[in-house]
């Protein structure tokens, strides 16, 4: 099944976009910033609607919809945006100063030799394994597992103390990203 047939119009998704074999490539601040600032276009752009989010060392969760009668449905912007940001962060792998560039560009690489789509580099994995917001319990459940993250991974001791999360917006202050209140 397709991931069009997946995501319904104007309905809310659990979402994880993770990338090939796990790499932590998001550990450093150039990359974490492609992605940052392409949600930030994303939401401007395209309509995508941020309701939570967390960014670890190699996926991304967010609870996300495309805003009703925007230009595109919520399946065209995560491709637009995995297209960039596969793009984007491959690229500035091979101008900074990367002591794993050898490294990165082979897994990427190789992730995507064998598949007839990839011209060079498969930087995400397929799908987005989206999850359907059904119910009020559900959501807080999802936002809860989303924020909780970092303070599993052992990085901070609260939500709210991790820069790359919506946990500060729901803590009362601002965050990276501007989240619509669920």
């Amino acid at each position: 099944m397709g991931i069009n047939s997946k995501l319904e119009a104007g309905s809310v998704y659990f979402l994880t976009m993770t990338v090939v074999d796990w790499v932590d490539i998001f550990t450093r601040e150039d990359y974490r910033s492609i992605l940052i600032d392409s949600i930030k276009y994303c939401q401007k752009e395209k309509g995508l609607e941020v309701f939570a989010w967390c960014l670890m060392t190699n996926h991304l969760h967010l609870i996300a919809s495309a805003k009703e009668g925007g230009p595109l449905s919520l399946s065209d912007v995560l491709r637009d945006f995995k297209k960039f940001t596969s793009k984007a962060i491959v690229e500035k792998i091979k101008e900074i100063p990367e002591s794993r560039r050898r490294w990165l560009l082979d897994r990427f690489e190789f992730a995507g030799k064998y598949n007839k789509k990839i011209e060079f580099y498969k930087f995400w994995q397929d799908g987005n394994e989206p999850k359907e917001i059904y119910s009020a319990d559900f959501l807080q459940q999802k936002m809860s597992y989303i924020h909780a993250n970092p303070v599993r991974a052992g990085w901070v001791i609260e939500p709210h103390h991790y820069k790359y999360s919506s946990a500060i917006d729901y803590a009362g202050g601002k965050g990276l990203i501007d989240v619509i209140f669920a």
